[in-house]
């Protein structure tokens, strides 16, 4: 199944000149949902050992990230936006483009010495992605690797990641 042709290009999105690329439309797609959550367990099981743990980035990652962890009979993480979690967090500062952000996750929801597993929908510029690996890390865990439905490769994302598998199901150079 060419998945690719599921993923809706959307012009000029969030501002002119950027080619947004929305995998709703894959999402919604019975056959290419489950072709899509197929492949990405089996590539992340290909490209690493299985995790205790699957981390889902804000807020896509909480679409895949429960699916793969249930296939891996692993527990599910969010990894979240300031203020949303209401217990004690564990939270780690990260650069934008024009600034800084932050997330956090439960302080107790990573056993020290588990095996993690990142995933979310994109990987761009890997800021976001480098952060949770890092706060993985910090909360003395094992960063197993990360797995993305989509790479926007001349951002350059995956070059600013940990020396772990990346695995992207489908890339873009444009």
């Amino acid at each position: 199944m060419d998945l690719q042709s599921l993923v809706r290009e959307v012009p000029d999105f969030p501002q002119p000149g950027i080619r947004f690329r929305d995998i709703t439309t894959l999402l919604r797609d019975p056959a290419g949902l489950r072709e899509a959550i197929d492949r990405l367990h089996q590539r992340c099981t290909e490209a690493t050992q299985a995790p205790d743990y699957v981390v889902g980035i804000e807020s896509r990652g909480f679409l895949l990230g429960p699916v793969l962890a249930y296939r891996w009979a692993a527990g599910f993480v969010p990894a979240r936006k300031p203020g949303k979690l209401p217990a004690a967090v564990r939270a780690i500062d990260y650069e934008l483009e024009y600034g800084t952000d932050q997330l956090e996750i439960h302080q107790d929801a990573l056993p020290a010495g588990s095996r993690v597993l990142v995933v979310d929908d994109l990987l761009a510029t890997g800021g976001t992605a480098r952060a949770t690996g890092e706060l993985v890390q910090q909360m003395g865990c094992q960063l197993l690797g990360f797995g993305f439905i989509v790479e926007l490769r001349m951002l350059g994302g995956r070059q600013k990641l940990p020396d772990v598998p990346v695995t992207a199901l489908m890339a873009y150079d444009e």
